[in-house]
């Protein structure tokens, strides 16, 4: 029986390292989005400094072990096999909730999940314990370090208003000083600025750096005789200001004599920073609980005693960490942040929120950012009511955004926000990551990084009338996911416990075959949804400026639309033949995706416009009527796709042998019509499209025949209104899908051709 502590010793070593992979490509959205954002630096250079930042903070970051001992319950309630079954339903959970949050993108808190992991289990078994004992369930609050938990929860729930306000307001000074033209301010204005930044930022290191070290605990004369934390703590103001000075005069002189960017190293230092900070303060989420275990097995084994009777007083002193076991967690951490595919799914929505201008908007409006971008409107309204104009005037033309002109398709390589706005971010969350530290509160960081940078995107005008109701609506879910991992951490940690405690070494198992089973479904699901998105053929905007660079970057598209439309039509009508929902289900999806992007096309036609050189109308007629005509054959097949799958879906009668029949007839004809226009677009052969546009009336006849006679079998035969429905419905859309197809292929052949003038092609426009 013994044997089992052993082996849940190995299997929580093993889940620590999952949890480590898991954990940080979650996090690494705190300290690398800044630096990606603004694309200050290289990414080599980013993840360089990253890993030196994560690799000092583990080595650093033995003093916050403490909070997985005793900072949430009271250790020395709880015997041995208890405690053990705690940590095992903490890290179970903890690794499926990350991954979990993980996979679908969204950034939560790892302290948060930790917290509540801990918490619930701890409930749990001490409602358990009282149970067994006929206790009353009030006294539950002596299993738990109530004071200590409270002061954490509260901190973390505070630091998402506190650090959304500060971020706002530094950001919006900020830029009232420097303007979006900082480059060209005189060199002490950014010395300034840079000795303010740094100054926090090297403080903030050495808050997070020193107090995990021997050092830490070392007295100097010269200081007084204190401990240099005690020194750091309450000489805050002194070190500042001569910091200040300090970092100001040595940016002017690097700004003057070496001709150094000075928001670059802000950037870079920052960068550090945050890294260190996220070892430092989260490394106790991943390897805290395994690191106690693994303690408490050491201290039961030595005692001899039976662990239903050893109690865990042991975990309520301050035991060291093994350096070894911090510098293996710190390299598991800096390989994972260099491989990870997650960790830049996860950044990638903390950086389209924050981005200047145009984004693909992944979050749909709700009422409530509706509501909160109206209320904030009717704010904004009164103010200027009440600031004198020349005031507003002023303060407007601080915010003016520079033009910023790029070749022809390189207009993905701006920035999503600029050098002042990054190194903000990283300057506030030092700091109040810094004043958290001093109180040893295990401060969420994600929460102070993602609030932070959402409040000088606020601040610096980020969320126009275009963007402002989906980035609040990405901001309220990103929040909502937040509580909802404190909810979910909280029952499941205590489920998963009530069903180790009763199950025991049996319900260990069983539970972490799961666990495996269940990650390794999320990666794999994961991995083919990225070579999915790699393999599959997607729309690209048109980038010419002239009517024939159009016709021919048009031609890419068209051959695309082609290709899937025709799966998409095949496999409606396959999957209506078999009844296959599953194949019906897919091609639903890919039907409303392929209009999604035409229609995504089509929302960028401002910007493609705006990009013309003067005396191309011609090419911006022609691209709108081709993507009213794509638009067009679109919706035809998502028609079909949807009403071919509610069919099925809802179990109606199959179509009769001869509907089947036909549908086919119609496919193959279709088929052989969208492959030849295929053809003819990729061989640029598009002298062929004259003989396949003569081809339409024989595709229209064979429909109105097909029409006719369904006509007359439901005089005299059909029974099935839903099959008459559907097939009158199929072979409509596909009318006006071949119609559309047909329009679009004399457009572009007049337009190659050039048989047609500017007005002609206008007067053919559909929208």
């Amino acid at each position: 029986m013994d044997n089992i502590y052993l082996l849940m010793i190995i299997a929580l070593a093993a889940l620590a390292i999952a949890d480590l992979v898991v954990g940080v490509s979650n996090d690494a959205v705190n300290f690398l989005n800044s630096a990606i954002g603004s694309k200050a630096i290289s990414f080599r250079t980013i993840m360089i400094v990253a890993s030196l930042g994560i690799a000092f903070g583990a080595i650093f970051s033995s003093g916050m072990m403490e909070v997985a001992r005793k900072g949430i319950f009271n250790p020395g309630e709880f015997y041995f096999d208890e405690i053990m079954f705690i940590f095992m339903a903490v890290m179970i959970t903890d690794i499926l909730l990350l991954d979990f949050f993980n996979t679908l993108g969204m950034p939560t808190s790892t302290t948060v999940s930790i917290v509540f992991e801990l918490l619930g289990a701890a409930v749990a078994m001490s409602m358990i314990k009282i149970a067994a004992d006929g206790g009353s369930f009030s006294d539950a609050v002596n299993y738990i370090n109530t004071t200590k938990a409270t002061e954490i929860i509260l901190g973390i729930l505070l630091s998402v208003v506190v650090a959304f306000s500060i971020g706002a307001f530094v950001q919006w000074v900020c830029r009232l000083l420097l303007s979006y033209n900082f480059q060209k301010k005189q060199a002490w204005v950014g010395a300034l600025f840079g000795g303010v930044a740094l100054s926090a930022i090297t403080y903030f290191i050495f808050m997070k750096g020193i107090k995990g070290t021997p050092f830490a605990d070392v007295t100097y004369e010269s200081i007084g005789g204190i401990k240099i934390s005690e020194f750091l703590e309450s000489q805050v103001l002194p070190i500042i200001l001569v910091s200040i000075v300090f970092w100001s005069f040595l940016s002017f002189l690097l700004t003057r004599m070496a001709g150094v960017n000075i928001y670059k190293l802000i950037i870079g230092v920052g960068t550090f920073a945050l890294a260190l900070a996220f070892a430092g303060n989260d490394l106790v989420n991943f390897i805290g609980v395994p690191i106690a275990a693994y303690q408490s097995y050491e201290a039961w084994t030595a005692s001899g005693v039976d662990p239903a009777s050893f109690s865990m007083n042991v975990l309520a002193t301050k035991v060291p960490t093994p350096t070894v076991l911090l510098f293996i967690s710190g390299l598991v951490m800096v390989i994972t942040l260099w491989f990870s595919k997650k960790a830049r799914y996860v950044a990638d929505t903390e950086i389209n929120l924050a981005r200047e201008g145009e984004a693909r908007e992944r979050f749909e409006p709700n009422f409530l950012s509706r509501s909160l971008v109206r209320f904030s409107v009717m704010i904004g309204t009164y103010t200027r009511t009440v600031l004198p104009d020349t005031l507003q005037q002023r303060i407007d033309k601080r915010f003016e955004k520079p033009v910023i002109k790029l070749n022809k398709g390189k207009v993905h390589e701006l920035a999503a926000f600029d050098m002042v706005r990054a190194a903000v971010n990283l300057m506030v969350a030092g700091i109040l990551i810094s004043i958290a530290t001093s109180y040893k509160l295990p401060l969420s960081t994600t929460y102070v990084t993602f609030m932070v940078a959402m409040g000088t995107s606020l601040a610096d005008r980020a969320w126009g009338s275009e963007s402002a109701v989906y980035r609040v609506a990405g901001v309220l879910n990103v929040i909502g996911g937040w509580f909802m991992t404190a909810i979910i951490a909280f029952i499941a940690s205590g489920a998963i416990l009530t069903i180790i405690s009763f199950g025991r070494g049996t319900a260990i198992g069983i539970l972490l075959f799961i666990a495996i089973l269940l990650l390794a479904r999320n990666y794999i699901s994961h991995r083919r949804k990225n070579r999915e998105l790699k393999a599959e053929d997607t729309l690209s905007r048109a980038e010419s400026s002239s009517l024939q660079g159009v016709i021919s970057e048009s031609a890419d598209n068209i051959s695309n639309v082609l290709k899937r439309s025709n799966k998409i039509y095949t496999n409606s009508i396959n999957g209506l033949s078999k009844m296959d929902l599953d194949l019906l289900k897919k091609n639903k999806k890919q039907g409303a995706k392929l209009l999604a992007e035409i229609d995504d096309l089509r929302d960028s036609i401002f910007y493609f416009i705006k990009n013309l050189d003067e005396g191309s109308v011609g090419a911006s007629n022609f691209y709108i009527n081709i993507l009213g005509y794509l638009q067009d054959m679109a919706q035809s097949l998502e028609y079909i796709g949807k009403v071919s799958h509610k069919h099925v879906h809802n179990n109606h009668k199959k179509l009769k042998y001869n509907q089947i029949k036909e549908l086919k007839e119609i496919d193959y004809k279709l088929e052989e019509i969208l492959v030849a226009t295929k053809s003819a677009f990729d061989d640029d052969a598009l002298e062929k499209i004259g003989e396949i546009v003569d081809r339409k009336q024989e595709l229209f006849d064979m429909v109105s025949q097909k029409i006719a006679k369904q006509v007359e079998r439901t005089r005299t035969e059909e029974s099935s209104p839903k099959n008459t429905t559907l097939y009158f419905s199929l072979l409509l859309e596909t009318k006006d899908f071949v119609t559309a197809t047909m329009n679009l292929l004399e457009l572009y052949r007049e337009a190659h051709e050039g048989t047609v003038s500017i007005s002609q092609v206008e007067k053919t426009s559909l929208i």
